[in-house]
């Protein structure tokens, strides 16, 4: 009998849910996207009302309504969702307030009890978890950050000196299953509100990080994921727990005691290249309606007509200051008459090619390992400018996954794996990750990018001074 597998993302944007065969070819797609984030004041970032769950509820009906198959095929529903955020429960499991996205800066510190109708502190996933089967149960790979947890176990730490300044008692967290576990079964309820059937086995994936670069096939340490999201990563994988990194830090894997390493990224990394066609506005929308294409299409078009380097322009990303330097902005120089709109564009896809480059090299030397291929995700992968842009910034071959929801497929996978549809990680990924097209590097192009890098890598030890003096006027 033919099995069907259900990843669902819900990401930063959007919540994607895609039914997957064994072989992992999408038969089914839904997708519904975010409402945006309630920020009432600086450092507040919320996802208002209950919009996750709403969310997922809505892709879950449209995947579920063009399913052609039966769903008595469907096996089980791997659920992978937003890392970093924070949900607050009352006892029956409903939100105390909205949850807390990985954005706002409470979720970076202590937990402080300040509404008595809270009973449980969790992440996305154990929300969502909850609502879908009604238990108090959560994949452990989910819990980076403000959380007592114990990398090394993967269970709860009972060291005092971990838990205590972490503010949350053991009696409001979850209990921790690891990735491949079953969570429970969807409940009525959860039925009528996806379309999902009843009783259908729900299973723990990781971090969406980590479920992703499952579903893209990273399994070797000679291989680089560049993950181009709402946040940007590179990343790679390894057995050790390693501490104490500056060029890296080590997330939890989606194979229990397997580990992701994961550079330093892009915060708003893709919503830039959102950001920017939107201000190019309706002149990119009315040429690419002329040429017959979409404003991404059109504006890529345009893009890889413009010369590596794009004659000298070049974006400083940080149109979300990193954590340890607020002061910092997004800017483009450069400017000397010769550029246009689509050199604009060129220069933040370089921007984000460099960036990770340098981020990957840190991380690829205390690893003291080096890298052979660069695996592309994301919705970036899809245009062939970025993907040339990226393999000859690196010197190696860059290849996209055919499918592009690496984190629904990754999703799939855990649960294929969990419900003992494969015989291991290693059998699934071989049986339902495929490579797409290759792109190779351009000599000439990855000599001149490695002359610019010399430049780019310390462009913000010139810009810094510049913003920290203008942060003080404008903030």
């Amino acid at each position: 009998m033919t099995g069907y597998l259900i990843g669902i993302d819900n990401g930063s944007q959007s919540t994607k849910v895609t039914i997957f065969d064994e072989r992992g070819n999408p038969v089914s797609r839904g997708r519904q996207a975010l409402r945006p984030n309630h920020t009432p004041s600086p450092g507040v970032v919320e996802h208002p009302d209950d919009d996750l769950w709403s969310s997922v509820g809505a892709a879950c009906r449209e995947a579920m309504a063009g399913f052609p198959g039966d769903p008595a095929e469907i096996a089980g529903v791997g659920l992978c969702t937003i890392r970093f955020c924070r949900a607050l429960l009352r006892a029956d499991g409903t939100l105390a307030q909205p949850v807390l996205s990985w954005m706002d800066e409470r979720v970076s510190r202590p937990y402080a009890h300040t509404d008595e109708s809270v009973a449980r502190v969790t992440t996305s996933s154990g929300y969502i978890t909850h609502r879908l089967t009604g238990e108090f149960r959560d994949t452990a790979a989910n819990y980076q950050g403000m959380w007592p947890i114990d990398t090394d176990t993967w269970q709860w730490s009972k060291d005092p000196e971990v838990r205590e300044p972490v503010g949350i008692p053991q009696e409001m967290l979850f209990e921790l299953v690891m990735p491949g576990e079953t969570l429970g079964g969807v409940t009525a309820a959860a039925a009528e509100h996806t379309g999902l059937p009843v009783g259908l086995p729900v299973v723990a994936t990781a971090n969406d990080k980590a479920v992703e670069a499952l579903g893209c096939g990273l399994r070797g340490s000679g291989d680089l994921l560049i993950s181009l999201g709402t946040y940007i990563a590179s990343m790679t994988v390894g057995e050790r727990n390693v501490r104490g990194a500056t060029g890296f830090w080590t997330n939890f894997g989606s194979v229990p005691h397997e580990y992701l390493y994961e550079s330093d990224g892009i915060r708003r990394g893709m919503w830039t290249v959102s950001w920017l066609r939107d201000l190019l506005g309706e002149e990119v929308v009315e040429g690419g309606r002329r040429a017959g294409l979409s404003p991404e299409e059109y504006l890529n078009a345009g893009a890889a007509q413009v010369p590596a380097g794009c004659d000298g322009l070049m974006a400083v990303l940080d149109w979300l200051a990193p954590t340890d330097a607020p002061h910092r902005k997004g800017a483009f120089l450069g400017f000397d008459g010769r550029q246009g709109r689509f050199h604009l564009y060129r220069s933040v896809l370089e921007a984000i090619a460099l960036t990770m480059y340098d981020r990957a090299g840190a991380m690829a030397d205390e690893l003291g390992t080096g890298f052979e291929r660069v695996i592309v995700s994301g919705g970036g992968a899809g245009a062939d400018v970025m993907m040339g842009i990226i393999a000859d910034v690196f010197g190696v071959p860059a290849v996209r996954t055919a499918v592009n929801d690496g984190a629904g497929l990754g999703a799939a996978i855990c649960a294929g794996v969990g419900l003992g549809r494969f015989a291991g990680v290693d059998e699934a990924v071989a049986a339902m990750v495929s490579v797409g097209e290759e792109f190779r590097p351009d000599e000439a192009n990855h000599e001149l990018y490695a002359r610019q890098h010399e430049v780019y890598r310390d462009i913000t030890r010139h810009t810094d001074e510049v913003f920290r003096r203008s942060a003080r006027i404008f903030g």
